[in-house]
């Protein structure tokens, strides 16, 4: 198995195209759909990054039930952090909708409370990669970014 595995949900297939760029960034990463991972693949695992499109404020549910369904220090040692895509806050319109995002935040959050609780060293902060609308596209520079801000981990 990888030392490095890149973990994500996607629904219009941003979340996808941010969670490769991660995976190219680091090397030798695995990138693998939630929904494709399987216990074996934490086994040896030394960074894991987790990503998910912020839908409803929320993680989708196959990342929120993969992160709920680790046991308390599954992840002792292993360096983690969590992105989401999300349309950026400042680019919320109408303003009702930049008021739910200061009350109920985005995706990233409730990863890295989960990722935590499951004992990952949260080595570097999470992080939110902006989409023009709801179903995309991401905004310019964002791969870029993306790659950048996941190096920061090794």
């Amino acid at each position: 198995m990888a030392e490095k595995l890149v973990i994500y949900d996607s629904i219009f297939g941003n979340t996808a195209k941010i969670a490769k760029a991660i995976g190219e960034a680091l090397g030798d990463a695995d990138v693998k759909k939630v929904t494709e991972v399987t216990p074996p693949d934490l086994d040896d695992l030394k960074v894991l990054f987790v990503g998910s499109p912020t839908r409803g404020f929320n993680p989708t549910p196959d990342i929120k039930n993969f992160l709920k369904g680790l046991n308390k220090g599954a992840l002792n040692g292993i360096k983690a952090a969590a992105f989401d895509t999300r349309i950026p806050y400042e680019n919320a319109d109408p303003a009702f909708l930049r008021l739910m995002i200061r009350w109920f935040g985005y995706a990233d959050e409730k990863m890295i409370k989960q990722l935590s609780r499951a004992g990952a060293d949260l080595a570097i902060d999470s992080e939110g990669f902006g989409v023009k609308d709801s179903e995309g596209p991401l905004i310019d520079g964002e791969i870029e970014r993306a790659k950048a801000w996941a190096v920061r981990i090794l």
